[in-house]
């Protein structure tokens, strides 16, 4: 299985509706950026319901290499930035992004995508889940 890595809106939908388990499931180990994890602790310090990424035992943390490796967008924000340095640095992983611009700068660097929706999907194929009505709103 390729390594994924995850941005923050996957890791913040799931755990909001109580699906975070779907993710190591169908995925294995995931991989965040520290921005990721700074983009997570933020978000709780403003009360939004958000994982603790440290008790997860299959998140890893890895920070990027290489600053210059991912050609200039100024749009995306720090999380979607590493988290596509990362998938540089690494062949034939996986990204898990939301973001609309984050997914097409993906796609224009070759790197395979996954959203929220589509770990949803394949949830339900596996068995993982007995619907998407009930997540999808």
């Amino acid at each position: 299985m390729p390594e994924c890595i995850c941005n923050t809106s996957p890791l913040q939908y799931l755990y909001q509706i109580n699906q975070l388990s779907i993710l190591p499931t169908l995925a294995g180990p995931v991989i965040v950026p520290p921005a990721v994890v700074t983009e997570i602790e933020v978000g709780k310090r403003f009360g939004i319901p958000l994982p603790n990424l440290n008790t997860l035992s299959w998140i890893t943390v890895r920070p990027p290499f290489s600053k210059a490796a991912l050609p200039l967008v100024t749009h995306l924000d720090a999380g979607e930035t590493e988290v596509l340095m990362l998938a540089l640095e690494t062949p034939n992983s996986v990204v898990i992004l939301d973001d609309a611009l984050a997914r097409r700068t993906a796609k224009w660097l070759n790197i395979p995508v996954k959203g929220t929706l589509g770990l949803l999907l394949d949830a339900k194929r596996a068995g993982l889940i007995p619907a998407l009505e009930p997540h999808c709103h």
